[in-house]
């Protein structure tokens, strides 16, 4: 039985084709448990390496989508995805549970239960991206405005910070709406 034929992976690619988006998904020949060793095995740009980072937000877990070249910044996401409370990482054991997935192979869809996800707007530079579908040497091309349908997420400037070398972008400014919306829920 090839990788492609695992469990973990099958969900990734019966995620695809049910969401009407041809199956990419394809077998490396290298790991892609890295940003860095996914982007030498693809082929790619590391920026267009999609790392899917699994946090926690007071009690709900959430996922952060962010380009390869950048890093995380998790006291944003509260914020993005409107969600209050201590942000922190998970165990590995707290991420499997909620994703079916082992840390070093978590793709953004196909998860057992549903999260928050907040998309690097960095990840926009390129046409496609690559990222992780169910397994260390597995991943699926796609493109960010389909990452944004598939996992319902938002796209944001905030959610990241170049690493050293990379390209930065400007952060974006609260929305009006944003602002009044969350007011809204805590005086109502």
């Amino acid at each position: 039985m090839g990788l492609l034929d695992k469990t973990t992976v099958k969900k990734v690619r019966t995620a695809l084709t049910d969401a009407g988006l041809e199956d990419t998904v394809v077998e490396l020949a290298d790991t892609a448990r890295s940003a860095e060793d996914a982007a030498a095995s693809v082929g790619c740009e590391l920026g267009a390496i999609v790392k899917s980072l699994v946090f926690q937000i007071d009690q709900r877990m959430v996922m952060a989508l962010v380009a390869g070249d950048h890093r995380c910044v998790p006291e944003n996401l509260g914020r993005v995805l409107d969600l209050d409370g201590p942000v922190r990482r998970p165990q590995a054991s707290e991420v499997k549970g909620v994703t079916g997935f082992t840390i070093g192979g978590i793709p953004p869809i196909g998860l057992v239960h549903p999260l928050p996800v907040a998309i690097d707007r960095s990840l926009k530079r390129f046409d496609a991206v690559y990222a992780a579908a169910g397994h260390p040497h597995c991943v699926f091309k796609t493109s960010v405005d389909d990452l944004k349908r598939l996992t319902g997420g938002i796209v944001s400037w905030n959610i990241s910070q170049p690493e050293e070398g990379a390209s930065a972008a400007p952060p974006l400014p609260s929305s009006k709406t944003f602002t009044e919306n969350r007011e809204s829920r805590k005086t109502g």
